[in-house]
């Protein structure tokens, strides 16, 4: 009895629950509504008065900022940093006039930290040195931070472009068309080229061209293979060769160069490994053998 009794409780509690919910459930949304509708103001006030500062401010001292960088190099011009993030795979995340704007304003931080460091040291003349050094280095540091982000990537993609081939080349052979094989491709592999693929694959589906999609992305690779590969998609376009057999060719041939690549490295790895070498081995060696011999000259003086 007392089992049933506390399972009876139970049941009309969930029942009056369940009642107020539903009872009040009109009340609750009316105030939920009547809550967003009095903040929406503010956070719309709020949005258009970032969005002026932004405007007004900071659009303003990157654009200034990126005239001096220009002044400063002349021969760089907005085309060449564009396609050199693009390259990098920032093109979508940094404009050429923020990135122009971010080498003024670390080589002013640069020549700041250059100051400090010599009233650090303490010597007047130092400050000839270390400020005009910082600043060098400010200014330099972005282009090499892109140029390093640059080479890394087109190592990535020259290394899986092989794979992606061969699944490109089966997919079509298996009966998918091309972009129907791209998007099979897109499913299973991951790296940076299969971002430069997808992309490509979302520019053909949104009425671009296969023949300006693929000049596009052999662009933002920047790699000769990938170069190679969609000069190949055009032509068999164009020609009306078969693409299962063109893409097995340039996974073929793709590999290849990717093993001749890697023994080019390879090859080259000896001639690297000296300098560190004579640096700091041979020292060490000397030291060693020849030690004990200037102890016994230094005993006959």
């Amino acid at each position: 009895m007392p089992l049933l009794l506390v399972l009876g409780l139970a049941l009309l509690a969930a029942s009056v629950y369940l009642v107020a919910e539903v009872a009040t459930a009109g009340a609750r949304q009316r105030t939920i509504a009547v809550q967003r509708a009095s903040r929406y103001g503010q956070y719309r006030r709020a949005g258009l008065d970032q969005a002026r500062f932004h405007a007004r401010v900071i659009a303003p001292t990157i654009a200034k900022l990126a005239r001096v960088t220009l002044k400063l190099n002349p021969r760089t011009t907005v085309e060449s940093v564009e396609s050199k993030l693009m390259n990098a795979g920032l093109g979508r995340k940094i404009s050429p006039t923020s990135f122009l704007a971010a080498k003024t304003a670390m080589s002013l931080s640069g020549l700041f930290a250059g100051f400090v460091v010599a009233s650090m040291v303490g010597v007047p003349i130092a400050t000839f040195f270390f400020a005009p050094m910082g600043a060098l280095i400010g200014f330099m540091f972005p282009s090499f931070f892109v140029t390093l982000k640059m080479r890394s990537r087109r190592d990535l993609i020259r290394a899986q472009l092989p794979d992606a081939l061969d699944l490109l080349s089966v997919s079509v052979e298996a009966g998918l068309g091309f972009d129907g094989a791209l998007a099979k491709l897109t499913e299973h592999l991951e790296g940076p080229l299969i971002e430069e693929l997808m992309f490509t694959l979302s520019e053909m589906r949104i009425g671009e061209s296969r023949h300006d999609a693929l000049k596009k992305l052999a662009d933002r690779a920047g790699t000769p293979e990938v170069g190679h590969f969609t000069r190949a998609i055009i032509q068999a376009d164009q020609l009306g060769i078969s693409l299962g057999r063109i893409l097995r060719l340039q996974a073929a041939d793709s590999r290849d160069r990717r093993q001749a690549a890697a023994e080019e490295k390879a090859m080259k790895a000896p001639i690297k490994m000296l300098f560190p070498t004579v640096a700091f081995i041979f020292p060490a060696l000397f030291i060693v053998i020849l030690g004990p011999a200037f102890l016994h000259l230094k005993n006959y003086f």
